[in-house]
C-alpha cells in the first residue's frame, strides 16, 4: 500500500502542474457562444491560402526585383501567421479570440529570429538592408545632433512649458496608463517609473536626449505624465476588479443594440485577476524575481532609445513606433505569464511568451553593443554599477512599503470585522444576508476579483467560516 502510495502522488503533483502550466500558456475558451469561430477550420484555411498562393504567384507582374522581394518577404510572414494560428499556444488570454494571441507569439518569434540574424551581420550589411526597406533613411539624423536638452533651465515660462505637452507626451500618459494595467499595483508601478528617471541620469554620458530639466523631469514626466497614466490605470483596474462577470450569449440577446454591446464587449477581459506582487510571507526567491523583473523592464525602455540612436532612425520613423507596438502587445501576456510563475508554487517554469519576450529583450541589447561599440567604449562602469544598486535599495524599499500598507491594512480591516460582528445577521443556513453585505454568487458568473482573491477581507469569507464553525 506505501508503494501504491508512493506512485500516485508524483502523478498527482505532475497533473496539478501541468494544469496550472496550461492556464497561462495554453487557456481554454468558456462558455463558447458561437460554435463557427471556434472550431478547427484547417482544410478551410489550407484551401484558402494555397489558392491565394497560386493566384497571386501567377497573376502578378515579376519584372522588378525589388518588388518581388518586399512581397515575398511579406507573403513568408503571412503564411508563417497561418501556421501560427494552427500551431503556437493561446497564452495567458482568450479575449477577443484566442487566433489573435497566437498571432502576438508569431510575430514575437519573427522579431526574435530577425535579431539572430541581424547579430551574424556587419555594419554595412545592416544599413544596405535598413536602407532597402526604407531609403530615406540615409538622410536620417540622430535627434540628439539637431536639438539642445537642458538648455536654460532656471528659464520656466508658460510657452515653455506648454510647448512640452505634444504627441509624445500623450503617448508617455498612455503608456503609463497600459504599463499600470499590466503590473496592476501602485507600489511597483511609481517605483518603475522613479527608477526609470533615475536611468535616464545614469546613462545620460551616453544618450544626450536623456538630459533633461529639473522641472520637465519631475513636474511634467513624474507627476503629470508617469502619475495620470498611473492613476487612469490604476482607476480603470479597481473598476474591473469590483465586476461581476456574467456573460450572456449573444444568441440569448434578441435587441440588435443589445448585440452590438455584447460584440463590443467581446474585447473586455473575460474575468479579472488580483494581483498580489508581495506579501509579509513571501520568499527571498520572490524578492530576487521582482528585482529581475524590474531589471528587464528598464533594459526594454533602454533599448529602445539605443537602437534609435546606434542605427540612427527619428523616434516617430515607422521602425520605431512599430517596434514599441509589437513591445507593448507581447508584454501584457508576459507580465501575467512571469506573475503566475513568480507567485503560483504549482507553475514550475516561465510561459513560452516570457521566454521569447526576455530572449527578445537580451538580444536587441547584444546588437546594440555590437553595432553601438564606439558609444559603450565611453561606458562610465560607475555609473552602471551604481545604477544597478539604486536600483536593488528603490525595489526594497517599495516592496517594503507595500507590505507594511497590507500589514496596516489587514488589521484595520480586521478590527472592523470584529466591530461587526455582534451586528452580523444569518439566514437560517448560516449564508450573511444580503443586507449585511455578503453577496450570493449566481451561477454561471463570476465573483469581482478582490472578492475571489482576498481572503479575511470581506465578510462574506468571514461568514463562510463562521457557517463552518456552526
Amino acid at each position: 500500500m506505501a508503494s501504491i502510495a508512493t506512485t500516485r502522488t508524483p502523478r498527482k503533483d505532475n497533473t496539478n502542474y501541468n494544469l496550472h502550466f496550461r492556464m497561462i500558456n495554453e487557456q481554454q475558451v468558456e462558455d463558447i457562444c458561437l460554435d463557427f469561430f471556434y472550431k478547427p477550420h484547417t482544410i478551410t484555411l489550407l484551401t484558402v491560402t494555397l489558392l491565394s498562393l497560386m493566384y497571386f504567384a501567377f497573376t502578378r507582374d515579376d519584372e522588378h526585383s525589388d518588388n518581388n522581394l518586399r512581397v515575398g518577404l511579406l507573403v513568408g510572414i503571412s503564411f508563417f501567421l497561418v501556421i501560427s494560428v494552427l500551431a503556437f499556444p493561446n497564452g495567458p488570454f482568450t479575449r477577443p479570440h484566442p487566433a489573435i494571441w497566437r498571432m502576438v507569439f508569431g510575430l514575437s518569434v519573427l522579431y526574435f529570429l530577425f535579431l539572430v540574424f541581424i547579430i551574424f551581420l556587419n555594419w554595412d550589411q545592416v544599413k544596405t538592408l535598413m536602407y532597402w526597406l526604407d531609403p530615406d533613411l540615409r538622410y536620417a539624423t540622430r535627434e540628439a545632433d539637431i536639438m539642445e536638452y537642458a538648455v536654460n533651465c532656471t528659464v520656466i515660462t508658460w510657452e515653455r512649458v506648454l510647448s512640452h505637452f505634444d504627441i509624445f507626451a500623450f503617448g508617455h500618459f498612455a503608456g503609463w496608463a497600459m504599463k499600470a494595467l499590466l503590473i496592476r499595483s501602485y507600489g511597483l508601478c511609481w517605483t518603475i517609473s522613479i527608477t526609470w528617471e533615475l536611468t535616464e541620469l545614469f546613462f545620460m554620458h551616453l544618450l544626450p536626449n536623456f538630459a533633461e530639466c529639473w522641472w520637465d523631469q519631475v513636474i511634467l514626466d513624474i507627476l503629470l505624465c508617469n502619475g495620470g497614466g498611473i492613476w487612469l490605470g490604476m482607476t480603470a483596474c479597481r473598476f474591473l476588479e469590483m465586476r461581476t462577470y456574467c456573460w450572456a450569449s449573444i444568441k440569448e440577446i434578441y435587441s440588435t443594440t443589445g448585440k452590438i454591446k455584447r460584440a463590443v464587449l467581446q474585447f473586455t477581459p473575460a474575468s479579472w485577476t488580483y494581483v498580489r506582487w508581495f506579501d509579509p510571507k513571501s520568499s527571498f526567491q520572490r524578492l530576487a524575481g521582482i528585482y529581475l523583473f524590474m531589471i528587464f523592464w528598464q533594459l526594454t525602455e533602454l533599448n529602445t532609445f539605443f537602437l534609435k540612436h546606434i542605427f540612427v532612425f527619428q523616434a516617430s520613423h515607422p521602425l520605431s513606433w512599430c517596434r514599441i507596438l509589437l513591445v507593448g502587445v507581447i508584454t501584457a501576456p508576459t507580465v501575467r505569464q512571469y506573475y503566475a510563475y513568480l507567485t503560483d508554487t504549482q507553475c514550475k517554469r516561465v510561459g513560452t511568451q516570457c521566454w521569447v519576450f526576455g530572449a527578445i529583450a537580451f538580444l536587441e541589447a547584444l546588437v546594440c553593443v555590437k553595432f553601438g561599440h564606439d558609444l559603450f567604449s565611453k561606458t562610465q562602469i560607475l555609473y552602471v554599477f551604481l545604477w544597478l544598486l539604486c536600483l536593488a535599495l528603490i525595489t526594497l524599499l517599495c516592496l517594503y512599503g507595500m507590505v507594511w500598507y497590507e500589514q496596516n491594512k489587514m488589521t484595520s480591516i480586521s478590527v472592523q470585522n470584529e466591530d461587526s460582528d455582534e451586528g452580523c445577521g444569518f439566514d437560517s443556513c448560516g449564508f450573511i444576508t444580503d443586507s449585511v453585505g455578503g453577496q450570493r454568487e449566481t451561477p454561471g458568473c463570476s465573483q469581482p476579483a478582490k472578492q475571489k482573491r482576498a481572503s479575511g477581507r470581506n465578510r462574506f469569507v468571514d461568514g463562510q467560516e463562521r457557517k463552518k464553525r456552526l
